[in-house]
């Protein structure tokens, strides 16, 4: 069995029942994996890399994890709230250096580490495909890849593959992926919300989904942690499902006129 550790925030957490239909990208990944994997997710909501530390929550998943397994590394939504010194922090200093100690945990037990850069927020511009920019994650997302080059760990850069995922599908395709509540069709939040940085399962799936195809893309022990023949099907049903099928009743109008002729 290999044991993939997760840290992150809510985008990932594992959402209890009082909280549907919130899912996060951990949460749904399992449909993605090889049968022999198996996902312990530590990731929790409003946390950053500096909160994570503090609270003894990295100190934890070193204890737990061992030589073999994974650790997957994926923070920014909160690293970015400049206001709130207890999560705060600086894209280029302490947050490079707090992912370090994320990889330092994970090889001083003989795990592999993994960086992921945050999925983007769906804020489209009013021609409803074109997503704001600057994005308030650019900074963390470069904070990420120069980790990724000094301490030599693989990284999945999740915010550039969502952003281009949300620009193709555009504004209203993509509202079903995120926390767009109708009044009345959650008792957490009766009046309803629109939320567009947390995901639905849709949007768990759909995100999760590129993070599974870009893990096939890096070398072992990475790759093999997807059940490819998962993916290979989606596509196969993706295809049939956009061969238009011919119209029954224009088949029996020209069969009459061959048949006339």
């Amino acid at each position: 069995m290999r044991i993939i550790f997760w840290a992150g925030d809510s985008t990932n957490t594992t959402n209890k029942a009082d909280r549907y239909p919130q899912t996060g990208i951990a949460q749904a990944f399992d449909r993605y994996t090889s049968e022999d994997v198996v996902i312990y997710n530590h990731s929790i909501n409003g946390r950053s890399t500096k909160s994570f530390i503090d609270e003894g929550r990295l100190a934890r998943i070193g204890e737990e994890i061992s030589s073999g397994d994974f650790l997957f590394i994926q923070f920014g939504h909160n690293d970015e709230k400049e206001q709130d010194p207890a999560r705060y922090t600086h894209p280029y200093g302490d947050f490079i250096d707090n992912l370090g100690r994320f990889v330092s945990i994970a090889r001083k037990k003989g795990a592999y580490p993994l960086l992921i850069t945050p999925v983007e927020r769906r804020h489209f511009l009013s021609d409803g495909k074109t997503l704001e920019s600057p994005s308030l994650h650019e900074d963390y997302v470069e904070g990420i890849l120069e980790a990724s080059h000094r301490y030599e760990v693989p990284v999945i850069d999740l915010w550039t593959l969502s952003r281009e995922l949300l620009s193709a599908v555009g504004d209203e395709a993509s509202v079903p992926w995120f926390m767009h509540l109708r009044p009345g069709e959650s008792k957490r939040v009766p009046e309803g919300q629109t939320d567009d940085t947390h995901l639905k399962y849709e949007g768990a799936m759909a995100f999760g989904r590129l993070l599974a195809e870009a893990l096939c893309k890096l070398n072992e022990p990475y790759g093999s942690l997807v059940d490819r023949e998962v993916l290979a099907e989606l596509k196969n049903l993706e295809a049939r499902n956009t061969v238009r099928m011919p119209d029954p009743d224009l088949i029996d109008e020209k069969a009459m006129n061959r048949r006339a002729e």
